[in-house]
């Protein structure tokens, strides 16, 4: 074997051994879902019409990873809400989990809103939500029903806001 044809060859073998080893981080080559993790999500228990999820969001990828929608058996629709100054409305265009960073889905800043809700929630139970990302993926998130007073939010439609746009009165 001449030597051009042995460079080659272990050229050929360094450049798959690196290929392969790149691959093997789930959280950088993975989906969007697959790179965040849920810490202590939750849902403020409710007797009908609507609710809101909390949770801290961390993301251990490399890419931003974009929340879109998600879903519930406990209600009809869930939207991604956001409070700017005492005013709740949807977030469209979602919430962005930065690169190897976190967000707070928090009473009185971004949120799940849990919309029609089937049976009254009550504390100790707990819900069920499918969270879509921007890449299609998938994350299952176990929420736990808490009684909340807060800031006295109410997550609650005001009866002259538009579908939308509900005031937090927080």
């Amino acid at each position: 074997m001449n030597s051009r044809v042995l460079f080659r060859s272990l050229s050929a073998s360094a450049l798959a051994a690196a290929l392969l080893l790149t691959g093997c981080s789930s959280a950088d080559s993975g989906s969007q879902a697959e790179a965040v993790t849920v810490h202590d999500a939750w849902v403020k228990a409710a007797d009908a019409d609507m609710t809101a999820a909390f949770a801290r969001l961390v993301n251990t990828g490399s890419g931003a990873a974009r929340l879109l929608s998600a879903t519930s058996p406990a209600s009809a629709d869930v939207e991604i809400h956001e409070v700017v100054d005492n005013v709740m409305r949807t977030k469209d265009d979602g919430v962005v989990i930065p690169a190897r960073g976190e967000i707070e889905l928090q009473p009185g800043g971004d949120h799940l809103m849990l919309i029609d809700l089937g049976e009254p929630l009550t504390p100790g139970t707990d819900v069920e939500i499918v969270a879509t990302f921007e890449d299609g993926s998938r994350l299952p998130i176990t929420a736990q029903v808490r009684d909340f007073a807060g800031a006295d939010e109410n997550y609650a439609p005001d009866a002259h806001a538009e579908h939308g746009s509900h005031e937090s009165h927080g």
